[in-house]
């Protein structure tokens, strides 16, 4: 008896592949030898309406190994084009992952995409694979996001396979099943905008709303509403990003989702040293990706996003919403800045406070997550010590101002403490300690992953013992700097 929270019950409703042929090509995906499992994210299978502990390991091995397929899967590579570092390019597509099938669940539809499926039409000069570097750093992505509460795709697992892949070195083989409610990109919308293709573009835009939106139906100008609430999700999760240190590092708009969610993992990272222009892609010489460049960034992917939409919404009305992209931003920005400093009210001063705080951590060359913590442990017993995570006499003079603020609050301290504990995270996926995961796993353990996945999908929790998830790089260590393909 196949239990209703296994692989096997889901159920495949694959939209995608009634769109005309040219919106993807059919790909099988390719055999793997040696495939093995490395994790199960409970999470991921939640997202699926499944139980973890019901699946069954040689069954999803057999499928991220591309040996089997689910009962109702229809592989195929989306075609799309995008704007990468400001160059259009129409070359583009799946190069290396196939959308498997869209799952309906208790949820809605979930795409499941396996990442390192092989060559498709798109691949240009790429070889269709993944390598388990590049593959567990997305895995833990989707988790610390998930965690961070910030938008984002998610995996169901990851796999190392028996492949031996030429990047930088050669690195063992893997594979990521992806999970994501849609991977409709602004590419998407921009291929067929260049194409000249209206119908189909308007076509694309209605089953967004009729898939993934279908409360915008109702309005008076269903595709006006479409583009305001990608315009409103994106902001909302910029700030989300600027928030906690996140730096995605390739905004190119091909990598941005039409839902708002976290699309694309390559060079990221999250912040450990407070560095507004901190730039972790060694190819982004210009720092065009930069942390700081990242509002501005996305704001003009939706302005790309919302030329590409001109056939079909009038042009003033696009520039009126795009007019509301920075006020939300901000709006959104603020709330998630006030709670981490323990604000609940709003003050007219709160901007410079917030900004000079991280004047101040960005001048002593404090670590950003580390001053939050401590700021959130200041009056706590055995708690971080904030004049050691800061060094810098400008610090007395902050908390001065600090303390003032908080005369205007009505919390008290241990409330307010609390409740900065729940927004202030002790586990960050930092980039030295995602590099010792990845070396285990290439040694064969797959333990350090399994526990950093947990601790990152409850980040503001502190587990004893795990201290050494929690540390900072050392002071000497080199600036994060990865390639395209991490």
């Amino acid at each position: 008896m196949v239990s209703d929270t296994s692989l096997e019950a889901l159920t495949f409703d694959n939209v995608w592949s009634r769109f005309p042929d040219d919106f993807f090509t059919r790909v099988k995906p390719t055999r793997w030898g040696g495939t093995r499992l490395l994790d199960i994210s409970p999470r991921g299978a939640a997202r699926l309406g499944l139980e973890p502990d019901d699946i069954d390991h040689g069954r999803l091995t057999a499928l991220m190994g591309g040996e089997r397929l689910l009962d109702g899967m229809d592989p195929l590579a989306q075609k799309y084009t995008g704007h990468q570092f400001g160059t259009y390019n129409p070359a583009l597509g799946d190069g290396r992952g196939l959308l498997l099938g869209e799952a309906m669940t208790p949820q809605g539809p979930v795409d499941l995409h396996l990442k390192g499926a092989g060559q498709t039409p798109y691949s240009r000069f790429g070889d269709g694979r993944a390598v388990l570097r590049s593959s567990i750093r997305e895995y833990l992505a989707g988790e610390a996001m998930a965690g961070l509460k910030i938008p984002t795709t998610l995996a169901l697992a990851v796999a190392v396979n028996g492949e031996k892949v030429m990047r930088e070195r050669v690195e063992p083989g893997a594979t990521l099943l992806r999970l994501a409610e849609s991977h409709v990109r602004f590419g998407h919308f921009e291929w067929l905008y260049q194409q000249q293709r209206v119908e189909d573009l308007e076509r694309l835009a209605r089953h967004v709303i009729d898939r993934h939106r279908p409360d915008l139906a109702q309005e008076s100008a269903p595709l006006e509403a479409l583009f305001q609430d990608v315009v409103t999700r994106t902001a909302e999760l910029i700030a989300r990003w600027q928030a906690y240190g996140f730096v995605h590092a390739v905004m190119n708009t091909d990598n941005m989702s039409i839902l708002g969610l976290t699309l694309d993992y390559g060079p990221y990272a999250f912040m450990d040293r407070f560095e507004s222009n901190l730039t972790p892609n060694h190819t982004d010489t210009a720092g065009r990706y930069a942390f700081d460049q990242q509002p501005g960034v996305a704001l003009w992917n939706l302005t790309v996003l919302g030329q590409s939409l001109t056939p079909l919404i009038d042009v003033e009305r696009l520039r009126e919403m795009l007019d509301s992209y920075e006020p939300t931003l901000q709006a959104a920005y603020a709330i998630l800045m006030r709670g981490r400093l323990g604000l609940e009210t709003e003050q007219q001063s709160d901007g410079e406070l917030i900004d000079d705080w991280l004047s101040l951590l960005e001048s002593s060359r404090a670590d950003f997550h580390r001053s939050f913590r401590a700021l959130s442990d200041r009056d706590v017993v055995g708690g971080l010590s904030l004049a050691e995570e800061i060094a810098s006499p400008e610090l007395e003079s902050w908390l001065e101002r600090y303390r003032r603020r908080l005369n205007h609050e009505s919390r008290g301290d241990t409330e307010r403490l609390a409740a900065m504990r729940r927004v202030n995270p002790l586990y960050i996926l930092r980039t030295h300690l995602a590099q010792q995961v990845i070396e285990a796993a290439e040694q064969g353990d797959a333990r350090p992953l399994q526990t950093f996945r947990e601790l990152l999908s409850s980040p503001f929790l502190q587990r004893p013992g795990m201290e050494i998830w929690s540390e900072a790089p050392s002071s000497d260590a080199p600036p994060v700097c990865l390639s395209c393909s991490s």
